[in-house]
């Protein structure tokens, strides 16, 4: 049993043909589910063309409050074991759908953008710096960090659902919480498509807050990622400041040494609490 969910926001130009898109293809799939639209807010005619169908439960939010907590509404809302999210600007394959469904046996199927030709070019360079970060803090391969169409269980997102912040960092961040506590996680590659419509997504200020929010998280899931990488930074400081004091100053000690090796130690011992107290 699935409840699909598709966030809406100024898309009339193709949330009709979305979601009745998707109504064709989950009605061949025999199985019971239901379909969420979120209307966040739009000012164009977004929610007049989702009352035209009478199949969908609709959530409509007064004014504009975000993917995140448009997610988070509808998660609430869902009667199904299974959520299917899936942006309405017609990018993912909604053909594709019973290929993530044949993976039920993981807690997560992602659609993974790997061919993507339709991602801007300004924008391929910070997805690959997030990529790294989460790589880094997860431990694992990640072929697409915030892929907008993804099956999982309704369990793990209300188990996570404080951290998922308003804004469309969603998706990272359920990616992120489920690799990092050991949720298996799928990744079947998909097809991306040109959207239609205009894009609400404003690449530096949203590159700047998935940038915070992975620091945000590397503290949360995994402290000792990030605390032992600056104790380590602080570490090879200090021997670079005792180098150059004692081959270029002839000076056998530094205080700037001292204060880096104990500045180290305590962000390192504040790292190893936190690990401690995640764990337990």
């Amino acid at each position: 049993m699935i409840s699909v969910i598709i966030p809406v926001y100024n898309e009339e130009q193709a949330v009709e043909e979305t979601v009745r898109h998707v109504k064709r293809v989950m009605d061949s799939t025999r199985k019971t589910y239901e379909i969420i639209a979120v209307n966040d807010g739009s000012t164009d005619r977004s929610l007049e063309i989702l009352k035209r169908m009478s199949f969908v439960k609709i959530i409509n939010n007064p004014y504009n409050l975000g993917y995140g907590a448009s997610i988070k509404k509808a998660l609430v809302a869902a009667e199904h074991e299974w959520i299917l999210i899936l942006d309405a600007d017609g990018t993912y394959p909604i053909q594709d759908i019973p290929k993530l469904l044949l993976y039920t046996g993981y807690d997560m199927v992602v659609g993974a953008r790997t061919k993507n030709p339709h991602i801007p070019l300004f924008r391929i360079p910070a997805k690959k710096i997030l990529t790294a970060l989460a790589r880094f803090l997860t431990g694992k391969n990640i072929p697409d960090l915030n892929s907008g169409l993804r099956l999982f269980r309704k369990g793990i997102a209300m188990k996570f659902f404080n951290l998922f912040p308003q804004g469309f960092s969603f998706t990272t961040t359920l990616t992120i919480a489920c690799l990092t506590n050991e949720y298996t996680v799928k990744f079947v590659p998909i097809r991306y498509f040109r959207r239609k419509g205009v894009s609400s997504v404003k690449p530096f200020r949203d590159f700047k807050n998935f940038c915070m929010l992975i620091i945000r998280l590397m503290t949360y899931f995994r402290p000792m990622r990030m605390f032992g990488l600056v104790s380590a930074v602080l570490i090879m400081g200090a021997g670079l400041v005792f180098a150059y004091s004692f081959f270029i100053l002839h000076k056998l000690m530094d205080i700037s040494v001292i204060v880096l090796i104990v500045a180290a130690l305590q962000i390192f011992l504040f790292g190893a609490l936190a690990e401690l107290t995640i764990r337990k």
